[in-house]
C-alpha cells in the first residue's frame, strides 16, 4: 500500500541524473502548467501552478511543499496532483524553496535556508496572494500540503498565518515554537517506521537529524487548539486512523502506516483531497 517514493535523501539521485533542467514551463495564467516569479523582500522567487480546464467560478486551492533536496517540478511529478485537480476542479500551487529548502522557523531545519533566516512564511504567503489576484480561488478553501521539510513547513504556516482551512503534513513534524497558533483542521499522515522523521519523536537519523516530538503528541496539540472532542480509530490493514471531530467543522486527524518509512503513501493524495474538499473555512 505504501510507495518508495520520496525520501529526504531518495531525490537526491533523481536529481543528480538530470544533467541538463528543462526550459520552465510558460508564464501567464493559462491552463495546464505554469510558471511564476514574485519578489519577496527583495528576493526573486518562483512557483508553479496547475490549473485545470472547466475550473468553476470560485475555486480551491492547495498549496504542494516539496521535502528537503526536492524542487516544484519534482513534486508536480511525483504525487499526482495534476490528475486529481483535473478530475475535482481545483488549483495546485508548488513554490520552490531556496537551496531546495525551507526554513520552517525552528530546530535549525532546514539546511541554508534556515542558517540565512529565508522568510518562507513570507514568501507562500506572497504566491498565495498572487495566485488569489489571478486565478478565481475560493478563501475559505485553501490548504496546504508538504512532504518531509515541506511538511514541517506546513506546521509553520500553520502557526503564523491564517491563511489555511485545512493542513495535510506526509513524514514531516512541527518545531516551529508556535506560540499563537491558528485553529485549523490537521490531517497528518505518518510512518512508525520513519527514520528520518521519528514517529515517537528524538533525533532522526541523516545529516539534518530532525529532532521533533512524538506523533502522537503533536496531534493532541492540534486536538487541544481546535477544541476537539476525543478522537475515533479505526484500523485496515497497516493503516490506523484516529479522527478527532472540533467546534466549526474542524477535524484533527493522524494516519499511522505500519512500520511505514519515510515517503508519500500511494492513498496519501486522494485522501488528503478528501479531507480538505470537506473541510472548508
Amino acid at each position: 500500500m505504501v510507495r518508495r517514493f520520496v525520501t529526504l535523501l531518495g531525490v537526491v539521485g533523481m536529481l543528480v541524473g538530470c544533467a541538463h533542467a528543462p526550459a520552465p514551463p510558460p508564464a501567464g495564467f493559462g491552463n495546464g502548467t505554469s510558471f511564476h516569479t514574485i519578489d519577496v523582500g527583495g528576493v526573486q522567487r518562483s512557483y508553479r501552478l496547475y490549473k485545470p480546464a472547466g475550473l468553476p467560478s470560485s475555486a480551491p486551492l492547495v498549496v504542494m511543499l516539496h521535502g528537503g533536496f526536492g524542487s516544484a517540478r519534482q513534486a508536480e511529478r511525483s504525487y499526482d496532483w495534476d490528475e486529481l485537480a483535473d478530475s475535482e476542479k481545483f488549483v495546485v500551487a508548488y513554490p520552490d524553496g531556496l537551496n531546495r529548502a525551507w526554513n520552517a522557523n525552528g530546530g535549525g531545519c532546514c539546511g541554508r535556508s534556515a542558517r540565512e533566516g529565508v522568510d518562507d512564511v513570507a514568501f507562500v504567503s506572497t504566491a498565495v496572494t498572487d495566485v488569489a489576484a489571478n486565478v478565481p480561488i475560493d478563501p475559505a478553501r485553501i490548504y496546504a500540503t508538504g512532504m518531509s521539510n515541506g511538511a514541517i513547513m506546513a506546521y509553520t504556516l500553520a502557526c503564523n498565518t491564517g491563511i489555511f482551512a485545512a493542513i495535510g503534513p506526509v513524514s514531516g513534524t512541527q518545531l516551529d515554537p508556535c506560540a499563537s497558533p491558528h485553529p485549523v483542521s490537521v490531517m497528518h499522515i505518518h510512518g512508525t517506521g520513519d527514520p528520518l522523521v521519528r514517529y515517537f519523536g528524538g533525533p532522526g537519523a541523516g545529516f539534518a537529524q530532525i529532532d521533533g516530538p512524538p506523533v502522537e503528541e503533536l496531534n493532541a496539540f492540534w486536538r487541544n487548539v481546535d477544541q476537539c472532542v476525543r478522537p475515533a480509530t479505526t484500523t485496515s490493514g497497516r493503516i490506523t486512523t484516529s479522527n478527532a471531530a472540533c467546534p466549526n467543522n474542524r477535524s484533527v486527524v493522524l494516519v499511522t502506516v505500519d512500520d511505514g518509512g519515510h515517503e508519500w503513501p500511494s492513498v496519501a493524495t486522494e485522501m488528503l483531497w478528501e479531507f480538505f474538499a470537506a473541510h472548508p473555512r
